[in-house]
């Protein structure tokens, strides 16, 4: 394990796709959780008691919908959390803890060691400088390189993620690049200096197919050069089949499913891994009507009693709505699954979804 010696930037020994990791985790959350302040003096629980390792070289997934508390959660790993937010639980990076480490910390660590692709180039672009020299910026401010080498370094960030013509388009402004081309962009940035570990949230976003198959290549190969360990956080389960390693699947901010992502895949053992998989286009769909899990997500703010997919789901019972299950291993090695009736499921578990004729 890292001791928290300085950020060495030769190679690392990427861990082999599909298989189980070796040795211990770059990356360890345990029991994660982020309040957000709600009306008044009301608070709600936004992340609750989420844990996951990350292991050098590996591309680890974050599944869930829309508000399941996946981005939220890997901004509270980089201590980019909302203003008022109270964080608990542990972040070991290499055996340093980050959770109420001193900003001077955790800023020393964003860029270096961990960085952030976010959804909303936008919001990361500043429209006053060259996309060019904000690159440049995000190499000088963790490497005493000289100038001529630092541009260099940020013109070739460009023309990884497929920027055409880098050299001259780094002097041009964020306005002057497509959506697409500023998603390319921070992706550059949040790569340039090879970190240990990036969280990608929804890389690909305004991205066509090719550049986004182009991105994903670029992001989850960096473990063969570097051993970079990327936490790929998507809606996209072909993207998670084609890319990952392992998947964790999130609902209402807490764990759900955990496992090796072939096998997480194509035995679910929870219902609602099962209900995603379920709502996946197959290839001949035609004009056939796709299953759908029933309702939608609670409200962070106003959860259910017990499990709360429990409204939703199939095979509830009253112990699913009066307690909350906890992970438990399910039935294999390296498979976690927080579910009360994780064995009740019928095979193919898909079928608890099946469109009624």
């Amino acid at each position: 394990m890292n001791d928290g010696a300085p950020h060495d930037d030769g190679p690392h020994r990427a861990a082999p796709r599909g298989g189980a990791p070796d040795g211990a985790p770059l990356l360890s959350v345990r029991d994660l959780r982020v309040t957000l302040r709600g009306r008044g003096r009301s608070t709600v629980p936004a992340v609750r008691g989420l844990s996951f390792d990350v292991h050098p070289g590996e591309v680890v997934a974050l599944v869930g919908e829309s508000g399941a508390g996946k981005s939220l959660t890997a901004r509270a790993v980089l201590g980019l959390a909302p203003y008022g937010a109270a964080v608990t639980g542990s972040v070991l990076l290499g055996g340093r803890e980050l959770v109420g480490a001193p900003p001077s910390v955790l800023r020393s660590v964003r860029g270096r060691r961990m960085s952030l692709v976010p959804q909303d180039a936008l919001t990361v672009l500043s429209p006053v400088h060259t996309v060019g020299g904000q690159i440049a910026r995000a190499v000088r401010s963790v490497r005493g390189t000289g100038r001529a080498q630092t541009w260099q370094r940020a013109v070739d960030a460009l023309d990884r993620v497929g920027i055409p013509d880098a050299a001259r388009r780094a002097h041009a402004y964020p306005h002057e690049f497509s959506g697409g081309m500023r998603q390319r962009a921070v992706v550059a940035m949040a790569t340039v200096n090879r970190p240990d570990v990036v969280f990608a949230d929804e890389p690909t976003t305004a991205l066509d197919p090719v550049m986004q198959a182009r991105v994903l290549e670029l992001l989850c190969g960096l473990r063969e050069e570097t051993g970079t360990a990327v936490v790929l956080i998507t809606h996209d389960l072909g993207v998670v089949g084609g890319h990952a390693d392992r998947v964790v699947v999130v609902y209402a901010g807490r764990h759900v499913e955990s496992g090796p992502v072939d096998r997480v895949l194509t035995d679910p053992r929870a219902p609602y891994t099962a209900g995603l998989l379920a709502a996946l286009p197959p290839r001949d769909a035609a004009d056939r009507r796709l299953p759908a899990i029933a309702g939608a997500p609670p409200s962070p703010g106003s959860l259910p009693g017990g499990c709360s997919f429990a409204p939703r789901c199939p095979l509830a019972e009253a112990r699913c709505r009066a307690d909350e299950p906890a992970p438990v291993v399910a039935g294999e090695p390296g498979r976690l699954v927080s579910c009360h009736r994780w064995r009740d499921l019928p095979d193919p578990a898909s079928s608890l979804f099946a469109v009624a004729p």
